[in-house]
């Protein structure tokens, strides 16, 4: 072989790198879910969105809970026998509402136990598809977040909040719209989360949950804990199965030149004195 074969061959390889580190991750997913699945007699459905990287060039994508999302997931519930349990795995910074509703809707109808596992972070949308959950498992360190309707860059709360603190006659058109809009989108956003809970809770409990969620009595981005979302009454265990976290592990950032966390992967004892 000449070293002009050598050399294109050699291009090649490392062009289809990328393409062949993600082939060999999605089947060693496939087959933990394969395990869980039947050591849980469950179906495993993951809603995982990390900057991944895919396609051939290792471009990194970003992703957030869309109409895709929720017609799989949907799919994936409708092939599931309605008496089986479904262990959702949830990793997501939220996304569209529609989409996050019609999971969270989808899941609350199935007869079966839902469990929904956030090992890291499911916030905003994430948040509304686990208050579905017969059952919410979080990590120790594990949050989820409010979820307050937001219109656009816009908490839809702090619009309110600001068109309250003048007088009508000193604003725009396009600013009463917009509050009128933001005020739609709490009520409309209170009464799903309610519908939701309704099932599981009093009345008034669901109620008073679905405010408390809804109203923007936080920023969007706080971080409600396992001990804060047990203290609010939600269904909350931090019994983490160690096949969960491992399975995470197969969803792995962009490789960076430097890591941004470095460590030597083994486990690490006190030694006697």
């Amino acid at each position: 072989m000449s070293p002009n074969e050598i050399f294109w061959l050699f291009l090649m390889f490392i062009a289809l790198q990328p393409l062949l580190r993600q082939r060999l991750l999605e089947f060693s997913r496939k087959r933990l879910i394969a395990r869980l699945e039947q050591r849980r007699n469950s179906r495993v459905i993951l809603l995982v969105h990390r900057q991944e990287t895919m396609g051939l060039l290792g471009f990194p994508l970003f992703r957030f809970i869309d109409i895709n999302d929720s017609e799989e997931v949907i799919r994936a519930i409708h092939l599931t026998d309605p008496e089986m349990p479904i262990d959702l795995i949830l990793h997501t910074p939220g996304g569209l509402v529609l989409a996050s509703l019609q999971i969270a809707r989808a899941l609350n109808r199935h007869p079966g136990k839902v469990t929904v596992f956030v090992p890291h972070y499911a916030m905003s949308g994430g948040t509304l598809i686990a208050l579905a959950a017969d059952e919410i498992v979080m990590c120790e360190h594990a949050v989820l977040g409010p979820v307050d309707p937001q219109l656009g860059q816009l908490p839809a709360a702090s619009i309110l909040r600001a068109v309250a603190k003048k007088p009508v006659e000193h604003l725009e058109d396009q600013t009463l719209v917009l509050a009128d809009q933001a005020e739609m989108a709490i009520g409309e956003v209170r009464w799903s989360i309610y519908e939701l809970l309704v099932d599981n809770f009093p009345p008034d409990k669901a109620e008073e949950l679905a405010t408390i969620l809804s109203e923007g009595r936080w920023t969007h981005s706080f971080a409600i804990t396992s001990e804060m979302a047990r203290e609010l009454g939600l269904p909350v265990s931090t019994d983490m199965p160690t096949d969960i976290l491992e399975l995470m592990s197969y969803f792995p950032q962009p490789t960076r030149m430097t890591p941004a966390v470095e460590y030597i992967p083994l486990p690490r004892r006190v030694r006697p004195e």
